[in-house]
């Protein structure tokens, strides 16, 4: 059940934000009634979205969890939401209510973002967790929310919820948090179509159309899509037949072992036109291999001393002009594996990668 104290502030309901109470309270009660924790897809949103119901202190009534606590310095799970309560402005638990094992519901949702142009070079996706409170404003019932968030992957949830910040999600304090922000509404709304609930007409959405991910059967005809794409055309039809069989085959196996998912990708790979590369390169091995690539003389500007990931930026400008675009097949090892692709058919071949499970990178 909820079972919150009041605070004095503003209640979070603007009838045209998605991020409202009333929208909320509709997701935990179908969290609370039908199912507590489901994973799903959306359109835009890299891999899938995690929705969990928990509570203090039952969620954290394990042995892992208990351990988490006494590392974190606390004696309970209680003493945790009131670290909690306490960033938050909300009333304290007090000796009498812990004693009656009152349950204490939040929701956490979880799903990653595209990372900011310069985090590129560190990273593929950003994660972000939005923890959501109940409160009472103004009032004895429950009316309001309050949200925790954090960037990080929560590898001792004690440690990572402590960690989350308080934050207002209309004033985003960096980069980060307007993406991770902005996407959250998105996901809002991705969850109220998975769950069915329908939204008062006067919400302001980021979009009208459906945004869960259709089931799509991946067939051979959906490798020859992806390798005419990632080779701009230029692959002969015999190698086409025989890369999309081999590719496809190996899809269905569902392999589970590193070497065997990425074995039939190098073989792939070298019958392209690629660049392989380690981390550290030179601007003339850039300039010489894209030249290669694409059949004529590149030549781009870049400042003195630049190298390696910094040398993007500049490599994708002098692309540009051409419509043209370097991308990478993530190795997941010390080396790029670079090819150059139609600037127009990025889009598509990202999202032929998510179903292919063939992992390209934008730079």
């Amino acid at each position: 059940m909820k079972d919150f104290f009041s605070n004095f502030f503003g209640r979070n309901n603007n009838p045209k934000s998605i991020v409202s109470y009333d929208v909320i309270d509709t997701i935990y009660t179908h969290l609370y009634n039908e199912n507590n924790s489901f994973e799903f897809k959306m359109k835009g949103i890299h891999d899938t979205i995690s929705v969990n119901l928990y509570s203090f202190p039952t969620s954290f009534d394990h042995e892992e969890g208990k351990v988490e606590i006494k590392k974190s310095g606390f004696s309970n799970a209680y003493e945790v939401l009131n670290e909690l309560y306490k960033k938050m402005n909300i009333g304290p638990i007090s000796e009498e209510q812990m004693l009656q094992e009152l349950e204490y519901d939040y929701i956490h949702i979880q799903f990653f973002s595209e990372p900011t142009p310069e985090m590129k070079k560190h990273l593929k996706h950003v994660l972000h967790n939005f923890i959501i409170f109940f409160c009472c404003t103004n009032s004895l019932e429950t009316n309001d929310f309050k949200i925790l968030y954090n960037n990080s992957y929560f590898l001792d949830y004690t440690r990572g919820i402590l960690e989350a910040e308080f934050i207002d999600i209309n004033e985003p304090k960096n980069d980060i948090q307007k993406i991770g922000f902005k996407e959250f509404e998105k996901v809002l709304q991705g969850i109220c179509q998975y769950l069915k609930i329908e939204l008062p007409k006067n919400v302001e959405l980021q979009s009208n159309d459906n945004l869960l991910s259709e089931e799509i059967e991946v067939t051979q005809a959906t490798f020859e899509e992806f390798i005419k794409l990632v080779s701009r055309g230029n692959v002969d039809e015999k190698v086409l037949q025989k890369q999309s069989k081999k590719l496809v085959k190996n899809f269905k196996k569902e392999a589970k072992e590193y070497h065997e998912i990425i074995e039939g990708h190098f073989v792939f790979f070298e019958n392209i036109d690629c660049w392989d590369s380690d981390w550290k390169f030179d601007p003339e091995d850039a300039e010489y291999f894209i030249s290669e690539m694409i059949g004529e003389d590149l030549n781009f500007e870049y400042p003195e001393e630049t190298y390696s990931h910094d040398l993007f930026p500049y490599i994708q400008t002098a692309l540009a002009k051409r419509n043209l675009e370097l991308m990478t097949y993530d190795t997941h090892g010390d080396n790029y594996m670079f090819f150059v692709v139609n600037k127009n058919d990025v889009g598509r071949i990202l999202e032929l990668s998510e179903l292919t499970k063939i992992e390209i990178n934008q730079l």
